[in-house]
Parts: structure tokens; sequence; C-alpha cells
């Protein structure tokens, strides 16, 4: 699940495809019953990048976190937990 979020971030980040369209895209396609971008705004973009760094150190470099996760988190957008993450989540 780490590298689906991972790579959603990266396709964001890139500007390959936007938020809505990653999230239409994988909940559709894949019959997610959410986008990963919402779902890592669910997690947190801190706990994400926690585990995306073990999964790196104890498994693999493949799981490297990508630049755009470890600035979401350095800039403290956690997704709810803060109200903004790739989502606004201070009106829900």
């Amino acid at each position: 699940l780490i590298p689906a979020l991972n790579e959603a971030v990266a396709i964001y980040w890139e500007g390959i495809a936007d938020r809505d369209d990653i999230d239409k895209a994988i909940k559709l396609g894949l019959n997610w019953p959410m986008g990963p971008l919402m779902l890592l705004d669910y997690i947190g973009s801190d706990t994400t990048l926690a585990i995306a760094e073990v999964l790196t150190r104890e498994l693999d470099p493949k799981f490297h976190p990508t630049t755009g996760l470890m600035q979401m988190a350095k800039a403290q957008l956690l997704g709810r937990k803060t109200g903004k993450g790739f989502y606004d989540w201070t009106q829900k």
C-alpha cells in the first residue's frame, strides 16, 4: 500500500495528473473505496512518511519516500490531522 501511495504523490508532485484525476483513476480502475491521495490524508503524510522510511531502512531502498511526501510532512500538511493535505478538511 505504501508504494502505491508514494507513487500517487510522485505523479501529483511531478504534475503528471491532478489530485482528482489520480484519485478517480485508482478508485474506478482498481475498485478502491477511495483514491490514494484521500487515503493518504486519512493516514497522514507524517505517518506515511514514517512507514516509508522504515520500509526503506529494513527492506529495500525502492520504498524511499518521494520528495513531495517529505515536503508535505515537513510543512505540516498532514491531512485530516491538521485540516490540510491534498484536500481541505477544515469544513468537514
